[in-house]
């Protein structure tokens, strides 16, 4: 059943493929700051049992296997695409590609949308969770601290499968370059700047939005290698080992981070196995000291990051920290890159 889709000033109504979940059309979209709801497929919800797993997707280019991976954990059940700002566009390529009882979208633009009882129910009755591109910051400042945020922790304690790209991938580690310090008409964080001065008002992060335990410990990347974001992440991981006293400062560093290019996705099982796809490589960064200059308005001094590159095709274990891997170390000397890899490559 395809969606029968009305728009009128201030209001989107999904008319024929209301679920039992749907709201009466009254409590709909009446506002900008309102959500909409849109869904292809069989109205009525599916009943069936997903099987967990984490699709890690680097940006660019939807990669059909990445989501027929996460169609197939679904059960063929009820796939939700979750986005703060745009439309569907998701939802004919997901009903193309897989077989599954519907696809929706739930667009949640604002805290008030957020607070709406209608937004909570849709994602506790997903089989499958997608979370789109876009500005992470929305995700941060609409969805932290709402119904939104608990519905998807509930999802994720309940083996719902869950992927993000982009803005989405950024938001699954639990600590999350939020871009809350970024501005509409300036490009995103460079690596130069980070790098520059660790403690530039640009470098925002949070952490505990999404709970997953096989991420704990993490800060994911997304556009690695075209967006040259191997500097952020590097100074990300810089900040978030800082010791806070001696008896910190005695322990190893425990954040760890995961770079992944435009076209690939890291497929993730819950034991910390993962599988590379598509084409190009995935990058788990883990640092084996702390910075050694890390301080606001200084050039970054971080010696000592082991690197280890996985390419399409391949699998690494993140909870024992091995796989079909390619290693090299990375030294950061007063905001510069130094690696050992063959030509001082950093990618």
């Amino acid at each position: 059943m395809n969606a029968l889709r009305l728009s009128l000033p201030g209001i989107f109504l999904a008319a024929t493929t209301l679920s039992s979940l749907a709201p009466p059309l009254c409590l709909q979209a009446q506002a900008p700051t309102a959500y909409k709801y849109i869904r292809v497929g069989k109205a009525a919800d599916s009943h069936v049992t997903p099987r967990p797993g984490f699709a890690l997707m680097g940006g660019g280019s939807d990669l059909d296997e990445a989501f027929r991976w996460l169609c197939d954990r679904s059960s063929g059940g009820d796939f939700l695409v979750l986005r703060a700002t745009l439309d569907d566009d998701y939802n004919n390529y997901l009903q193309g590609l897989c077989r599954l009882n519907s696809v929706a979208t739930l667009v949640i633009p604002s805290r008030e949308a957020a607070m709406d009882p209608f937004v909570a129910r849709a994602i506790r009755h997903a089989s499958a969770i997608f979370l789109s591109g876009g500005d992470q910051a929305n995700y941060i400042n609409f969805w932290k601290g709402t119904p939104v945020q608990a519905a998807l922790n509930d999802a994720i304690r309940q083996n719902v499968p869950m992927g993000g790209t982009s803005a989405g991938l950024a938001v699954l580690g639990q600590w999350a370059y939020s871009a809350q310090g970024d501005k509409p008409d300036e490009p995103n964080l460079s690596g130069e700047t980070a790098l520059a001065d660790p403690f530039d008002p640009h470098v925002t992060l949070v952490q505990g939005f999404l709970k997953i335990p096989v991420l704990k410990g993490f800060i994911t990347d997304s556009h690695f290698a075209k967006r040259d974001r191997m500097g952020r992440l590097l100074t990300f991981l810089a900040r978030l080992n800082k010791a806070d006293g001696k008896a910190a400062a005695a322990q190893p560093p425990k954040i760890r981070g995961i770079g992944v290019e435009e076209g690939v996705a890291v497929l993730l099982e819950l034991d910390g196995y993962c599988k590379v796809v598509g084409n190009g490589n995935a990058y788990f960064l883990r640092p084996s000291a702390r910075a050694q200059v890390l301080a606001a308005g200084k050039p970054l001094t971080f010696r000592g990051v082991m690197v280890r590159k996985v390419a399409a095709g391949h699998t690494f274990n993140i909870a024992f920290w091995r796989g079909n891997a390619s290693r090299y170390a990375l030294n950061v000397e007063a905001g510069a890159i130094h690696s050992t890899q063959a030509g001082g490559a950093v990618y």
